[in-house]
């Protein structure tokens, strides 16, 4: 294979392309792993507990997500910097995202409070809400971490540095996945044990990114640079940080939504989320590499490179989709076996019910895999006003009303997995569309 890729031309471009791509992708999937076992730990912890956590990580991830696409977008300047040859440009960038990373930090620290009421307001069972607050509140607070290591990682993807992003990843998730049988149930803490494995990991990682940077970094930055940078970043970056608060809050009002079905159903949707969430890690890696070569190319003025990156970019994403799709329901007994709950009332049913969310999943993956490379392009060419209203505009105007009246009239888990797979067929249409008939490139031209 190596040889192959090294000496057929048409080959070449997927090869370059696999050097930013692929260290993101197995980045990603590492990060999702590490997820997938602080959830299966939980899981022989007690029902309560992974009742408890995709909740808590999902509303949490409402005023996280804004914040780490704030930060995130820096890496979007920082690739348009090196694709114009600006390596001082890169750098203030990277320090612009510094910046916004610590007031992201210390912003997030009074939504504490306001999380712990929206957990008090919903249908779920008294101690599963205790347990969510509880996880809620850990992660939030180390929202600093978070926005550190985004504003690292995406510093590193914008100058082509992948490995250092998933080596310095790596490294965290190995602690956090080492710290969960200590914390969890070594010191009997449950859901907090989880989030505080989580949290320490997030830090060594911001750490690691601050102190290579550093290393690169020796120019005294200028001031007014950095100002003007930052100033830049919040205009093309707050529509990207909005994207993502509609896309968490949508999903959180589905997630709350799943919760008002039974002990089975529930826990078989998050179990099944929890597996959409591991294939979708790497798309998301695909996505910023997409972005990071739009970036690049568009910021050495060529606008065909970009197009060409993005196609090839759009073949390694459909092909991954489909053979990690065929692998997770090839192997579904034993993974659904993982995550069963030892305390589960009826282990058959949940097993049927997880193998026809998986099919569906497999759906929901390939579709998205379109969606979130093509979204990954535009915010690459600064066309992010448009992502923003398109994904919302779907979001609360055709998946949401769906999906309420599905649960209104009495629909099945099934049904609200159709209409979300539904849902994102529909987004991946309209960002594809927009790549393809050019309406980004005004945008492209005043980033």
């Amino acid at each position: 294979m190596k040889w192959l890729l090294s000496h057929s031309s048409w080959l070449r471009p997927y090869r370059d392309i696999l050097g930013i791509v692929w260290p993101l992708a197995l980045g990603m999937v590492n990060n999702a792993v590490m997820q997938c076992v602080d959830r299966a730990f939980l899981a022989r912890y007690s029902t309560t507990a992974i009742e408890a956590v995709l909740p808590a990580i999902v509303l949490a991830w409402i005023p996280l997500g804004f914040f780490t696409a704030l930060v995130g977008y820096s890496g979007v300047f920082v690739a348009r910097c090196f694709g114009a040859g600006d390596k001082d440009g890169c750098g203030d960038s990277y320090r612009a995202g510094l910046r916004l990373a610590w007031c992201c930090g210390l912003a997030a620290l009074p939504l504490v409070p306001l999380g712990n009421l929206i957990f008090d307001l919903t249908a779920h069972a008294a101690p599963v809400v205790a347990l969510e607050k509880r996880y809620f509140d850990v992660f939030l607070a180390g929202t600093v971490f978070t926005c550190l290591q985004i504003a690292g990682t995406s510093y590193f993807t914008g100058i082509g540095h992948t490995r250092k992003v998933l080596w310095v990843n790596l490294a965290g998730n190995v602690l956090n996945i080492a710290l969960d049988p200590v914390f969890i149930f070594g010191l009997d803490l449950g859901v907090t044990g989880a989030a505080l494995a989580t949290v320490i990991a997030l830090a060594l990682q911001a750490l690691t990114f601050t102190l290579l940077a550093r290393r690169e970094l020796r120019r005294r930055p200028a001031p007014t640079a950095v100002r003007k940078l930052t100033v830049r970043i919040l205009r093309f970056g707050i529509p990207s940080a909005f994207t993502e608060v509609f896309n968490q809050l949508s999903f959180s009002i589905f997630v709350l939504l799943t919760g008002r079905f039974s002990e089975i159903e529930f826990a078989a949707s998050n179990v099944g989320l929890t597996f959409n969430y591991l294939l979708l890690a790497p798309l998301v890696g695909f996505s910023l590499g997409a972005q990071t070569l739009v970036g690049q190319a568009l910021g050495a003025g060529d606008e065909r490179a970009a197009r060409a990156a993005l196609r090839r970019t759009l073949v390694l994403g459909f092909g991954f989709a489909l053979l990690a799709t065929a692998v997770v329901m090839a192997l579904h007994r034993p993974l659904l076996g993982v995550f069963t709950p030892p305390d589960i009332s009826d282990p058959v049913a949940f097993r049927a019910l997880g193998v026809k969310l998986l099919m569906l999943m497999g759906a929901w993956v390939f579709f998205n895999a379109t969606n979130v490379i093509h979204c990954g392009a535009l915010r690459g060419a600064g066309d992010t006003v448009f992502v923003f209203r398109w994904m919302g505009g779907c979001a609360f105007l055709f998946w949401l009303p769906t999906e309420a009246a599905i649960h209104l009239a009495g629909g099945s888990m099934v049904e609200m997995w159709t209409a979300t797979v539904a849902y994102i067929v529909v987004l991946a249409l309209g960002s594809s569309r927009r790549w393809w008939r050019g309406g980004w490139r005004r945008c492209a031209q005043e980033l």
